[in-house]
């Protein structure tokens, strides 16, 4: 089938190897404008790009789709499908009705849950113990599109957003070569069941130690591996890679109960967190042994909370 691909990051470059791998012709390839990255800050191309190009494929790079000159380029490839991961940009009305098969998203929850920019993340910071991966026929609204296919994925409980990424990107890319060749009827979303996966702001990775140990943890897990939770110990900021709640203490929260190979034992508005895995900005991810031999910690020293 000749299809335009339209992604970004890695979860999209999965569906799109799936679908070269499958045979289909993809004419032309849509990603986001290369963003400086790394330590010298040098513009870097998408993982879509570099997959593009080390197949030999078209790629075309705008930062708006919005450009009559962009749309005519896409319509020249003649596509008898779009197909979107995890693009970025928005797309108009008159690529909507531009292929005959339409236009297919590859979206990572079980829609109408989790419509939006930070599905996996807001998945684990719910508690939700399942996800999965749903491919939608797009329209004008916010992942709003009938369901062609879903398949679920369980959240297991040492999940982090970049273990679970890896899952919905290899389920996503097998669905989406799928239902190009299933032609599935499409089935409404159910609206009474819509929840919002709102973008993940600066402010989310903030540690507020008055919340439980279980919704903490979760927190931990939803920011790995990135931005990563983050708290303030002396004026310091700590980033928190790996977590396990615990019992309750009578200490206040965010105090140090205990701090030992084992792990840092700190108090939480309801139960302990015991940090495994932690991170001085500018240095390197180590277990609480190793972070302890390099850095004093006292027991009773607080952590600051989200506002404080």
């Amino acid at each position: 089938m000749n299809i335009v691909f339209a992604g970004t990051p890695e979860f999209a470059a999965a569906s799109l190897e799936a679908l070269l791998d499958a045979g289909h012709d993809i004419r032309l390839v849509l990603t986001q404008p290369d963003r400086p990255a790394g330590r010298g800050l040098k513009p870097q191309p998408s993982a879509v790009k570099r997959l593009a190009q080390a197949r030999n494929r078209d790629v075309l790079q705008p930062a708006t789709l919005n450009e009559t000159a962009v749309q005519e380029a896409i319509a020249a490839a003649r596509p008898q499908a779009l197909v979107v991961a995890a693009y970025g940009l928005i797309l108009p009305p008159a690529l909507l009705r531009l292929p005959q098969r339409g236009c297919l998203n590859v979206h990572a929850s079980l829609l109408p849950r989790w419509r939006g920019a930070a599905p996996i993340q807001r998945a684990l910071l719910a508690g939700d113990t399942q996800t999965g991966i749903t491919i939608m026929q797009m329209d004008e609204g916010l992942d709003t599109g009938a369901i062609l296919l879903q398949e679920p994925v369980v959240i297991a409980a040492d999940d982090t957003a970049g273990t679970l990424h890896d899952k919905l990107a290899a389920l996503g890319a097998r669905l989406i070569v799928r239902a190009l060749e299933a032609s599935p009827l499409p089935q409404l979303q159910d609206a009474s069941r819509v929840t919002y996966a709102a973008r993940i702001t600066k402010g989310d990775a903030e540690i507020d130690w008055g919340r439980t140990a279980q919704e903490i943890e979760r927190q931990v897990r939803a920011f790995d591996p990135a931005p990563g939770a983050q708290s303030r110990l002396d004026g310091v900021v700590l980033k928190i890679w790996r977590a396990r709640s615990g019992p309750a203490t009578a200490a206040a929260p965010g105090t140090v109960c205990a701090a030992a190979a084992d792990g840092i034992v700190v108090a939480c508005g309801t139960g302990t967190l015991r940090i495994l895995e932690l991170q001085r900005a500018g240095g390197r991810r180590l277990p609480a042994q190793a972070f302890l031999s390099g850095f004093r910690l006292a027991r009773g020293a607080s952590f600051g909370t989200k506002h404080g």
